[in-house]
């Protein structure tokens, strides 16, 4: 069987660029082990356009804003249901330090399409701790990521487009004219395979950190769902008065084992945030692909043409992947130029040493 494209791993990053390549006419093949608790499952799918506590604006926000709206707006109309939520978020100031340093960020450009309104002391909504006001922020929302990749999958499976089973890396081979693994013949092989990377004895040398994070989802009554909260941790909306509180960050201890010290740090984080009594109703665990520059990685391997990879989008996946999805689509096909700031040549220096 020949293909134009092999995709190894169907997480978000995978999944995004598979649906991508079809659409521009392409025949792909996606190889992917199904994992309940891969950290594309686990994610609340946020999206912060203003991210950190010195509130700067997310890199390339005014380009993956536009890009996720149209993406996700045409898998919706695709798949006949809603995916992503368009959801303000109310960034709680913990002091009255972190309110001044808002205050002298936003005096400068290019903030006003994120920004609904500056609170200097608490809006007074039942339930929310905020002594010191916050910022809402717009653009904001979530995808329901799981109910996403189900779709997909489904969808995949339906058109014999997907192996559901472990990639063997023993099984592949690379030949003149791309790859064969198994009786399948490729053009290009594409790996989106996350954290596992780190296990890839082509793109083992990427600076890819495995990071863990924990999250909780509560079911909390007569606390607004309609914004997403965030001070330390989010407080994601869910449906049916349930929330997704997140995430931990680990990454001396990349396992994916729930822990006591995780549930506690986010119970009392979430704490600082309301009032309001909960009830815990899942304790989920992933790893996430963190990058030693916060950048994402896509691009061809420096010594075999035929592979290449697109990953490392961490904790912001939902927010870059299609504007990244259809930039490296168009080089795929098209041959243009991966930007600088996300292409693995600016880590050849580590393939090479």
């Amino acid at each position: 069987m020949k293909y134009d494209f092999i995709v190894v791993g169907h997480g978000l990053a995978g999944a995004i660029l598979a649906y991508t390549l079809r659409r521009h006419g392409q025949n792909v093949l996606v190889i992917d082990e199904p994992k309940e608790n891969s950290a594309s499952n686990v994610a609340a799918g946020l999206v912060n356009p203003v991210a950190g506590r010195s509130f700067a604006k997310t890199w390339l926000a005014d380009a993956f804003i536009p890009a996720l709206d149209d993406f996700y707006s045409a898998l919706e109309a695709h798949f006949g249901q809603q995916l992503y939520f368009h959801k303000p978020i109310y960034k709680i100031f913990s002091t009255i330090e972190e309110q001044n340093t808002w205050m002298a960020k936003s005096a400068g450009d290019g903030w006003n399409e994120f920004i609904l309104g500056t609170y200097t002391q608490s809006i007074n909504q039942p339930a929310v701790q905020d002594p010191f006001g916050g910022v809402l922020i717009g653009r904001g929302g979530y995808l329901q990521v799981a109910q996403m990749l189900r779709l997909l999958t489904e969808e995949l499976l339906a058109q014999g487009l997907l192996l559901p089973e472990r990639f063997e890396m023993a099984q592949l081979q690379l030949t003149g004219q791309g790859v064969l693994y198994k009786n399948i013949e490729a053009k290009q092989l594409v790996f989106c395979e996350g954290y596992q990377v780190v296990n890839n004895p082509y793109f083992s040398w990427l600076p890819v950190q495995p990071t863990k994070g924990e999250v909780l989802e509560l079911q909390v009554h007569n606390f607004n769902p309609e914004c997403i909260y965030n001070k330390a941790v989010y407080v994601v909306p869910v449906g049916a008065g349930r929330f997704k509180v997140g995430a931990t960050y680990n990454w001396r201890k990349p396992d994916e084992q729930l822990t006591q010290e995780g549930k506690q740090e986010l119970t009392e984080r979430f704490s600082q945030i309301t009032s309001q009594a909960f009830k815990l109703v899942n304790h989920l665990a992933g790893i996430r692909p963190a990058v030693r520059d916060r950048h994402p990685l896509a691009g061809w391997h420096p010594a075999h043409a035929q592979l290449s990879v697109f990953n490392g989008m961490g904790s912001k996946g939902v927010l870059m992947a299609p504007y990244l999805a259809q930039h490296f689509t168009d080089a795929l096909i098209n041959g243009t130029e991966v930007m600088p700031e996300v292409n693995i040549s600016r880590y050849f220096s580590l393939y090479y040493s």
